[in-house]
């Protein structure tokens, strides 16, 4: 498990794990966080869009062209920030343990 840093909408924080090898948007989804995840992790919603706090942007992968075409099409309905990433998109590991994301608004 990776202990990951959450700032829900409404400014509160919370820590959860998440499990390793698996979409950070399943532990999101699954604490009170807001997250809905609607389509499965299949990056097709945008309703897992999180803001990772810059530090931690760098240490993710790059967006895959789906994410990034996902993220400029919530971008017409919310605002979409360079360091904005699809949580279904971002599979946990041990390098990722500590990681600060801030939820994003629902498209």
């Amino acid at each position: 498990m990776a202990e990951v840093r959450v700032t829900n909408r409404d400014g509160s924080g919370l820590a959860l794990d998440a499990a390793e090898g698996r979409p950070l948007m399943e532990a999101l989804r699954d604490a009170p966080t807001g997250v809905e995840g609607t389509c499965g992790g299949e990056c097709a919603c945008g309703t897992c869009h999180v803001y990772i706090d810059a530090p931690w942007a760098a240490k993710l992968p790059p967006r895959s062209e789906d994410e990034q075409m996902m993220l400029e099409a919530i971008g017409e309905l919310v605002e979409v920030r360079p360091t904005s990433r699809l949580s279904c998109q971002i599979r946990m590991n041990p390098e990722l343990a500590g990681i600060a994301v801030e939820i994003g608004p629902v498209p």
